[in-house]
């Protein structure tokens, strides 16, 4: 059944005829006969009397008025509630992102956000991890150098340079521009042992010997820190070091860390998904990560 016609029903029935529900609600005559017909032929009953001066609604159309009120009614407010929660958006926005952005960032860009949106409420859950937005029921998705996917859409808000870093005291090797020379290296576990550092665009190239496998960036950074080796990290996470003299970069890579934001559909998202999104792009106008 169209919804439609059974609303113009209601409109030509509370109006008084068809010409009176067309004077009050700007439609045409005819497209309010043709779906009074078309409902009609559909419930195989005649609901109003046509010919008289006045309106006539059969008794099937009494008992479909009747019924159908409240349910009309109810799809109004419905309607209505879903444009009001556009412009208020609220209710609460799961996020899944990684443990370092989490534990760097997510924290501060958050209370602005509930500064913004206070009727927004949110739960993250930081893992190293790629979860599976639908089926674990996640809104929105922070992911480092994401794999294409097609099921998911959104927008990288930041990128970030991977830079070579020691403590002054690490002297960095000289090659001869033709070799990659060893280094002691501390690498996530990730790490491939065909790996081969390249800096200054490329141009000076380094063979890590891994002396630490870790699992967290802030552990590698803490161990290139007391002297342990050199490590590949990204330049957010060092700055501060840098500047301080506490580390020295070798060099920065000609590759980028990229930190998307992940949704499920690109027509009509939520609204707290949208905003969220927004929001995010906000907060690094000139494109890179920083702390």
């Amino acid at each position: 059944m169209d919804i439609n016609a059974l609303k113009d029903f209601h409109l030509i029935a509370a109006s008084g005829g068809i010409g009176a529900a067309s004077r009050a609600s700007g439609k045409p005559k005819a497209t309010l006969s043709r779906r009074l017909t078309d409902l009609e032929e559909v419930l195989g009953v005649r609901l109003i009397e046509r010919g008289g001066q006045k309106l006539q609604i059969t008794e099937a159309g009494e008992r479909l008025l009747s019924r159908t009120v409240g349910a009309i009614r109810d799809i109004d407010e419905a309607v209505e509630s879903a444009r009001e929660d556009t412009a208020n958006p609220s209710g609460w926005l799961r996020i899944a992102a990684p443990l370092l952005f989490s534990q760097l960032a997510l924290g501060r860009l958050l209370a602005e956000f509930r500064r913004r949106y206070p009727h927004i409420y949110v739960e993250v859950i930081s893992e190293n991890r790629v979860s599976d937005l639908v089926d674990e029921h996640f809104d929105v998705a922070i992911r480092i150098n994401p794999r294409s996917n097609s099921a998911l859409v959104g927008r990288r808000f930041a990128r970030d340079k991977l830079t070579l870093v020691a403590v002054p005291t690490v002297q960095m090797p000289v090659g001869d521009g033709q070799s990659a020379p060893e280094i002691p290296a501390i690498v996530m576990s990730t790490y491939s042992d065909t790996e081969i550092w390249r800096v200054q665009d490329g141009q000076c190239r380094f063979t890590p010997q891994p002396v630490m496998r870790l699992s967290s960036l802030l552990t590698v950074r803490d161990a290139v820190m007391a002297g342990a080796g050199a490590a590949m990290l990204p330049g957010s996470l060092v700055s501060q070091q840098l500047e301080k003299g506490e580390l020295v970069c070798w060099g920065e890579a000609d590759t980028f860390t990229e930190l998307w934001v992940l949704h499920t559909s690109r027509r009509l998202q939520s609204p707290k998904v949208k905003v969220f999104v927004e929001f995010i792009c906000e907060q690094y106008p000139t494109g890179w990560f920083s702390i």
